[in-house]
């Protein structure tokens, strides 16, 4: 039976097409020029996200417009801008345009890339964007590696690795140590992976936020003699809090020494291996057995686009690989032409996966390495030079100083009341979000709430830092003169 009418087959036709894309497009065009001019954050429009609730399943469609306009009403006006150059909480994912178009063509050409034979273009470029970062952190050939969704999933999938392959899936009584500044997707991790919550150790960090030696080296002790089986630490490259490096070089002597595998977890941080005298501080990172690299946080990609990479090439394959009789003839061709490492499906959690490292591949190849190197170091610089401002202001006592692009700081009122101090830092952060023109977090170190900055975003001015500093002073003074004139309770 004939078809003519296209949406019976879900497609456009050809010039609709045409008309969407332009117009997407221009859209994407206008923002990332005239980024600096939104606001960095949104009001929540509870009335707007109850219509979106409350919307039946369309039984009928409607104009590509109508939706798209829909879109942009209901979506654009909600959502908080991460790649915004005033966007300083957490850590920022600038992204790039050309990634953007790199995810255009993988999604557009519904790139399967998991198995060789079915994608071996997309393969290929996967196992050559993973030796180009194998190569940046100083791993040895052996190592190899996937890109995964984001972090969670690549710190998920080493210590997978490291259940196989250090207890051969056997976690009786098996302990990870890690730092109380780790990431709470290492924990999380865990849980997923069935350990308990007390097989994680939780060291707590030195006057550094580092993980110390010595409390690690007493930790594994006691905990053999206990009948205990140490067997992994999760060591941090770029702590989300204050951007601490763990002591990699030690712990990778330690581990060596004492049978356990190291994981590091270099989401954000591992990136400043691109500069060679930021290097130094990762100094032992490429000793580890497994890495976390998320490309789309410092490499400025696309979400979603992060690295997991690991020492030894067999050990992803000895951990996921499992058989199924319909994959026979493209597992056998597969081995004939590069093997199973080429066959991404067991290398990792995922067997349907996209083509991420497209963005990334084509990103590199576009701009070059030494552009990429320039803006991870003007990273460093910008909180560096928001650490200087922030001291030269008066009003902030800096708690950590800027490493890994990171400065944290706390309100100094202007009679040193410690109460006060923390009631003008708690909110402060509110106070940015409801202002829009630039958005920093919060966290906690030792107990107490302190404001962050982070400077990842190339596209950040120097006029970008100085007017958002200027801001904070301005709502933290008046957020101290309005506690001051509340009135207290008897």
């Amino acid at each position: 039976m004939r078809n003519t009418n296209p949406r019976d087959q879900i497609k456009l036709g050809a010039d609709e097409m045409r008309e969407m894309g332009y117009r997407i497009i221009d859209m994407l065009v206008d923002y990332t020029g005239a980024q600096a001019q939104f606001p960095v954050t949104r009001a929540l429009d509870h009335a707007t996200f109850e219509e979106i609730l409350s919307e039946p399943i369309p039984e009928t469609g409607s104009t590509w417009e109508d939706v798209l306009e829909q879109f942009e009403r209901h979506v654009l006006t909600t959502i908080d801008h991460l790649d915004h150059p005033r966007f300083f909480a957490y850590i920022p994912s600038p992204s790039n345009f050309v990634g953007v178009m790199a995810d255009t063509l993988a999604s557009g050409y519904n790139i399967f890339n998991s198995l060789y034979p079915l994608g071996t273009g997309a393969a290929i470029v996967e196992r050559a964007t993973i030796g180009w970062l194998r190569k940046l952190c100083g791993m040895p050939e052996e190592a190899s590696g996937l890109f995964v969704s984001g972090g969670a999933v690549a710190n998920l999938t080493g210590l997978a690795v490291a259940r196989q392959i250090q207890l051969n899936g056997d976690m009786r009584d098996a302990i990870v140590y890690c730092s109380d500044q780790a990431h709470f997707v290492i924990s999380r991790g865990l849980r997923i992976l069935g350990f308990a919550p007390e097989q994680l150790r939780e060291i707590q960090t030195d006057d550094d936020f580092r993980l110390p030696l010595a409390a690690l080296e007493r930790a594994i002790a006691e905990d053999r003699a206990e009948g205990k089986r140490p067997f992994c630490v999760a060591a941090t490259a770029g702590t989300t809090n204050c951007g601490a490096v763990d002591p990699l070089n030690d712990l990778a002597d330690l581990c060596e020494r004492e049978g356990l595998w190291l994981h590091v977890d270099g989401a954000y941080g591992a990136s400043a291996c691109l500069t060679e005298h930021r290097k130094m501080e990762l100094a032992g990172m490429e000793r580890a057995h497994s890495l976390t690299w998320d490309a789309h946080k410092w490499m400025f990609q696309p979400v979603e686009c992060s690295a997991l990479l690991v020492r030894d090439r067999h050990w992803l394959s000895a951990t996921f690989k499992e058989t199924a009789h319909f994959l026979t003839d493209a597992e056998a061709h597969s081995k004939e032409e590069v093997g199973e490492e080429m066959n991404f499906m067991y290398q990792g959690i995922q067997l349907t996966r996209n083509f991420r490292a497209l963005k990334f591949w084509m990103s590199l190849k576009v701009f070059g390495l030494g552009a990429v190197r320039q803006a991870v170091e003007r990273g460093f610089k910008l909180a560096e030079l928001a650490e200087s401002l922030l001291r030269d202001s008066g009003r902030w006592e800096v708690v950590t100083p800027a490493q890994m692009a990171i400065v944290t700081f706390r309100y100094k009122p202007t009679d040193d009341d410690e109460a006060l101090a923390n009631r003008v830092t708690d909110e402060l952060s509110g106070a940015l979000a409801e202002n829009g023109f630039a958005f920093a977090s919060t966290t906690k170190l030792r107990g107490k709430t302190v404001m962050r900055l982070c400077t990842t975003n190339p596209r950040t001015t120097s006029s970008d830092l100085r007017q958002t500093i200027l801001l904070m002073d301005r709502l933290a003074a008046d957020l101290e003169r309005r506690a001051k004139d509340a009135p207290t309770r008897e």
